[in-house]
């Protein structure tokens, strides 16, 4: 089981690097439901893995002449704030809530990403700002409660205000990914249980994967990927918010169902 968790953790990073975004999404239903750890630590430790991960696609986008500091400078201190006022946030949240919510994300991004492979890549201008700090905001708020990237939410902002072109708009939303990782992050770390040693392998795993990604991202067309990965995304998405419609039930009625299922504890499959 553990070897199958590492395997999708270089997948997660091959999605992260060839995409600027995506595969993030996946590592939190990967740690729940084939590792078998709780939602909340999940949630937590999805964080330092997109971050590390996204270090090294950053890096290599910004060797290739990628990665628009300018912008990033903008969009991600208002990211990093929106990030950790969403993890400190989310210690209110039951972990079914947020898997729950972290499905129905998974759906807006597969939406997302189809709409997105059909963006023409456009000449760099100065930002909207005004259009930016919004959106920055909230893309930062939903990675500290979901525990994702949100780079399925940066690269089409970046492309759509920034005026981007599309390479730039992915080497540019890896770094913006870094900050927003950090800082939700510092909102978990004390307030969960994180199995570091488990979530060291599974980073350097996913970190081999961003690697490829990144050097096989010039060479494969992105429309296609896109377009591929957003229905692998519906199809994982509609999953999970099967499992958690107990959640949404508890919400809307007030009282847990009879059959609610008992989430994973927080141990990992390494453990056991």
């Amino acid at each position: 089981m553990l070897a199958l968790g590492l395997f999708l953790a270089a997948t997660i990073g091959l999605a992260l690097g060839l995409l600027g975004g995506g595969g993030s999404v996946l590592t939190v239903p990967v740690l729940v439901y084939v590792l078998g750890v709780g939602a909340k630590p999940a949630i937590a430790m999805s964080l330092a893995i997109v971050g590390v991960t996204s270090v090294l696609g950053a890096l290599l986008h910004w060797r290739l002449g990628n990665l628009r500091f300018d912008v990033a400078a903008v969009f991600g201190p208002i990211a990093m704030l929106g990030a950790y006022a969403g993890a400190r946030l989310a210690t209110l949240l039951t972990g079914e809530v947020q898997l729950a919510l972290l499905a129905v994300v998974m759906l807006v991004a597969a939406g997302s990403m189809l709409r997105s492979a059909s963006v023409e890549p456009r000449p760099a201008v100065p930002p909207r700002l005004a259009l930016l700090v919004p959106v920055a905001f909230g893309v930062g708020a939903l990675t500290g409660v979901v525990g994702i990237g949100g780079g399925f939410l940066i690269v089409p902002s970046l492309v759509l205000l920034a005026r981007l072109s599309m390479r730039q708009a992915v080497g540019t939303s890896l770094l913006v990914i870094v900050m927003n990782s950090a800082a939700g992050l510092a909102g978990y770390i004390g307030a969960v249980p994180i199995d570091w040693p488990f979530l060291a392998r599974f980073t350097t795993a996913a970190g081999v994967g961003a690697l490829a990604g990144t050097m096989l991202s010039a060479r494969l067309p992105q429309a296609a990927l896109k377009r591929g990965f957003a229905v692998f995304l519906f199809a994982v998405g509609g999953l999970v918010l099967f499992r958690s419609r107990d959640a949404l039930h508890v919400r809307s009625s007030g009282s847990p169902p009879a059959h609610a299922p008992v989430l994973p504890s927080a141990t990992t499959a390494a453990e056991r």
